[in-house]
């Protein structure tokens, strides 16, 4: 019982973190879509670098941007909450019907990493090279995270 009890709350926390992270996006989106212009645009990397022509410069293509981040991470939050209110509910059911309720947050947990992972250290900090900016480079809070969800998603899908 306390296992599962401990799955619940870690997939719980990452739930709320997840829609912390999206609501904060939402009420006060202007630092976050600057985090993203900044990004996109490459512009405080060193200009000697030959990556430069990826640049995103497009106002519009970095609202599209912020606004496919702020989806896909309220798309992970969601079915992470499911997946705990399904676990809670089916709390001490045999070992198959719980193991079946953990479905959505697996999803949830997938669907957040991949975010983390490609959208961020991938995407952001390989091909914009967001890991040669001082000011905008969010690898390690992206990598903190990502690394965090893997976790719990690794410890969620163990047998109880």
């Amino acid at each position: 019982m306390w296992l599962r009890l401990s799955k619940i709350a870690l997939v719980a926390a990452i739930a709320l973190t997840c829609s912390l992270v999206a609501l904060g996006n939402i009420v006060d989106p202007d630092l976050n879509l600057a985090f993203v212009q900044h990004v996109l645009s490459m512009d405080t990397i060193s200009p000697d670098h030959s990556i430069h022509n990826r640049a995103i410069i497009n106002p519009e293509l970095q609202w599209l941007a912020f606004i496919l981040i702020v989806l896909g991470e309220i798309l992970a939050a969601l079915p992470i909450w499911l997946g705990a209110i399904q676990m809670l509910r089916h709390l001490t059911e045999a070992g198959p019907r719980f193991a079946r309720a953990k479905a959505p947050a697996i999803v949830g947990l997938s669907t957040g990493f991949l975010i983390w992972q490609a959208g961020f250290l991938g995407i952001g900090g390989e091909w914009f090279g967001m890991w040669m900016s001082k000011t905008w480079n969010g690898q390690e809070s992206a990598f903190r995270f990502a690394m965090t969800v893997l976790g719990v998603l690794i410890y969620l899908v163990q047998p109880d």
